[in-house]
């Protein structure tokens, strides 16, 4: 079972927005914390986006002002809602959440399989 599903990627023009979505399967214990990172054809993964479970949010200087993070503690899920979309956001973003599936368990990180975002005209 894949821990985290990613959907909304795909094709945007400059200026566009897009959605993503991520849901954790299976059954959660507590979530400590949600996020978003990206990762460009030949750079290194940056994170993007952070949400704890107060919902206090954190974003990269680079999205400030554009993406809103937002989660749903009940069902699991992280969204990343992406305005005034630029090509240079054109990366493969990936999900991660923080979580244990039962009282006893350490927390563990887990990442979605990536959904590519392009950002083109």
């Amino acid at each position: 079972q894949v821990p985290l599903v990613e959907s909304g990627g795909g094709l945007v023009q400059p200026g566009g927005s897009l959605r993503l979505s991520c849901t954790a399967s299976g059954s959660i214990f507590s979530i400590r914390s949600m996020g978003w990172f990206r990762q460009a054809p030949g750079k290194l993964r940056e994170w993007v986006a952070s949400i704890s479970r107060d919902d206090r949010t954190n974003y990269s200087q680079s999205v400030k002002g554009r993406f809103t993070i937002s989660s749903d503690n009940v069902k699991n899920t992280v969204d990343l809602q992406m305005n005034s979309l630029k090509p240079e956001d054109t990366a493969v973003y990936y999900c991660t959440m923080t979580f244990k599936r039962a009282l006893g368990d350490s927390w563990t990180a887990y990442w979605g399989q990536g959904t590519q975002v392009t950002v083109s005209s």
